[in-house]
């Protein structure tokens, strides 16, 4: 597992968990709930925003590298937890395209891509997205989405990449609203923190 790329190390409580994650996760639940877990621990450590992802093989559920949002504390605004994983993923395969694996990758995230994160996804050569919390649950926590089409699956879905939404929405949506109950930093372009 890659716990260092070009964006920074990822949290110690973060590492310290995915250290105790199986190789591999066959079941697609519970690959949601340990990026979900992955957010909460980022969240409730105040090491940064409450988001997380991961890269795996779709077959097997082995886990390539994982992300969690680290904007504040790298004072980089692109350091989301999908463009953590990606970028991890990318290093460890030595490519920028992860689409020439070998395998099918997926990016599994505990909330819908923001606008920047869409982006990153296409270019990315991911082949499947699995999403808990919606863009709706985020802005709802005070985090800005940015503009993205407004039917965004289907933009992928055409572009070769299969989207599953709402996965442990619950789950995941309790991570966002239980961080902005507690007065975490909400990280807005032009917004005072």
């Amino acid at each position: 597992m890659i716990f260092c790329n070009t964006i920074g190390i990822l949290p110690r409580p973060v590492r310290t968990f995915l250290e105790t994650l199986p190789e591999c996760i066959a079941e697609e639940r519970q690959r949601m709930l340990a990026v979900v877990e992955l957010s909460r621990l980022n969240a409730v450590h105040r090491t940064g925003g409450p988001f997380g992802a991961a890269v795996f093989e779709s077959a097997t559920g082995r886990l390539i590298a994982a992300g969690v949002n680290l904007v504040v504390e790298s004072r980089c605004s692109h350091a989301h937890a999908e463009m953590v994983a990606l970028a991890a993923a990318e290093q460890r395969f030595e490519t920028f395209d992860l689409g020439k694996h070998h395998t099918t990758l997926e990016l599994v995230t505990s909330t819908e891509p923001c606008a920047m994160c869409f982006g990153a996804i296409i270019w990315s050569g991911i082949r499947r997205i699995v999403t808990g919390a919606t863009g709706s649950d985020a802005e709802e926590a005070g985090f800005d989405e940015g503009p993205k089409p407004a039917d965004w699956k289907a933009c992928l879905e055409h572009r070769g990449i299969s989207v599953m939404t709402e996965h442990c929405r619950t789950e995941a949506r309790e991570v966002l609203m239980s961080y902005r109950d507690t007065g975490g930093i909400i990280y807005n372009p032009q917004r005072t923190m």
